[in-house]
């Protein structure tokens, strides 16, 4: 029986790799810069009366129109927070719901003019910003960073990052 447990505890306390110490030391400075991403997006987005969410939803639709889920799946959020934000976005004036043709009761989200208009401000703002901010970090930097999280991404949303 001591064999066996001691076995076990040393399955328990092995030690990450050193590219599992990396990413995991990346997945913490990606949290940590989702966080200070997202109250800079509050703040750009507050002189339009908007958040750094609502900024997603009508970013997502700047496009086209989309569904609730399409919107959803685009920023990997839950559905059901963006209904909750495209919602209030309606009761603003800042989108409308349309009928969509492919699905009864699949409604599409479309800007109003309202919503252009706060977008517009966001946009103008957020261009100033990392503009500023991209001239710092230099585009050689930030367009490899690009490229290490596209890559963490595509490996995870195929299945093979995947919490089993």
């Amino acid at each position: 029986m001591t064999g066996r447990l001691s076995k076990r505890q040393h399955a328990v306390n092995t030690v990450r790799t050193p590219a599992g110490d990396a990413l995991s030391r990346l997945v913490v400075h990606v949290f940590r810069l989702d966080g200070a991403l997202t109250a800079n997006g509050d703040a750009l987005a507050r002189p339009a009366g908007q958040t750094t969410a609502r900024w997603r939803v009508l970013a997502a639709v700047q496009g086209g129109p989309m569904t609730v889920a399409q919107i959803a799946r685009a920023w990997s959020l839950a559905r059901q927070s963006v209904q909750r934000i495209a919602d209030a976005l309606e009761q603003d004036g800042l989108v409308a719901y349309r009928t969509n043709p492919d699905h009864r009761r699949a409604k599409l989200v479309s800007l109003t003019p309202r919503g252009v208009n706060a977008l517009d401000r966001i946009q103008e703002a957020q261009r100033v910003w990392a503009n500023e901010l991209g001239a710092e970090i230099g585009a050689k930097d930030l367009d490899a960073a690009i490229e290490v999280l596209a890559r963490l991404l595509e490996a995870i949303t195929e299945g093979r990052g995947n919490v089993r």
